[in-house]
């Protein structure tokens, strides 16, 4: 009797153990970074406000502005997470069409009536860069294109942002990331382009709840260094979590294919 009773007591004492050790690691929302934090579990408060969403649908106003001229145009994005990206732009009237699926990129204009079908370098070569469809699905959602949760990261002092940087890593992406101390969300990300002195900053200014999710209403992407500057605005002005979208999009005869 004495044996099953110790066993008893065993179990109890190290379920409280463990029990107390959760609580010391847990990561309460601060105004002010904790100095030291334990990194695993604020990646996983972080995940935690990841939008968890089947389909999206948005009117954005986007404003391309590189240093000389700026222009702005109104873009209809509907999403299918892990499926689709479709985006129709237009300035009064449409004027392109973009589709972006896991297996590549289809793009069209009417104005010189081109055409592109091929691989994600459409994307990549304004920004030198190296994007893929989680990327890009990644960025419109707000989350860091590196999973937290995999890997080392080290937490970089900050009075206003925890900061992570990944440890390690010695090729591919390698971000500096930012995230708000009182709501765990994606503040900004920076990328060092390779062989370059330019930096990809992608900064979330404001997010919006729909239906107990966060997505972001306010995206801002620069590219910066050197002589060069590019900066794209975007503007989520009506955004919601339809049950039903459809994709239309289908490369109009007699338009000029064009190549990277």
């Amino acid at each position: 009797m004495k044996c099953h009773i110790n066993i008893y007591k065993f179990f109890f004492i190290a379920t409280i153990f463990l029990l107390s050790a959760c609580k010391s690691v847990a990561v309460l929302p601060t105004k002010i970074p904790v100095k030291k934090v334990d990194v695993s579990a604020l990646a996983f408060k972080i995940k935690a406000n990841y939008p968890k969403i089947n389909k999206l649908r948005s009117r954005i106003r986007a404003i391309y502005d590189d240093g000389k001229r700026e222009q702005q145009v109104i873009i209809q994005l509907r999403m299918e997470t892990q499926q689709k990206i479709w985006m129709s732009a237009s300035m009064v009237i449409p004027i392109a069409k973009l589709l972006i699926t896991k297996q590549g990129v289809s793009f069209y204009e009417k104005f010189q009536k081109n055409y592109f079908k091929g691989d994600f370098q459409l994307i990549n070569a304004p920004f030198n860069t190296s994007f893929s469809f989680n990327d890009m699905e990644n960025l419109l959602l707000g989350k860091p294109f590196l999973d937290i949760s995999v890997g080392r990261w080290k937490q970089i002092s900050n009075p206003q942002y925890y900061i992570l940087i990944p440890q390690g890593r010695k090729s591919g992406l390698q971000p500096t990331l930012f995230f708000d101390p009182s709501s765990f969300l994606l503040k900004e990300q920076r990328f060092l382009i390779p062989g370059s002195l330019e930096t990809l900053i992608i900064s979330y200014k404001n997010h919006q709840r729909i239906q107990g999710e966060y997505i972001p209403n306010q995206i801002e992407i620069s590219l910066v260094g050197g002589e060069k500057y590019k900066r794209v605005t975007l503007d989520f002005t009506r955004t919601d979590l339809p049950n039903i979208l459809y994709f239309p999009f289908e490369i109009p005869k007699g338009y000029n294919q064009i190549s990277f």
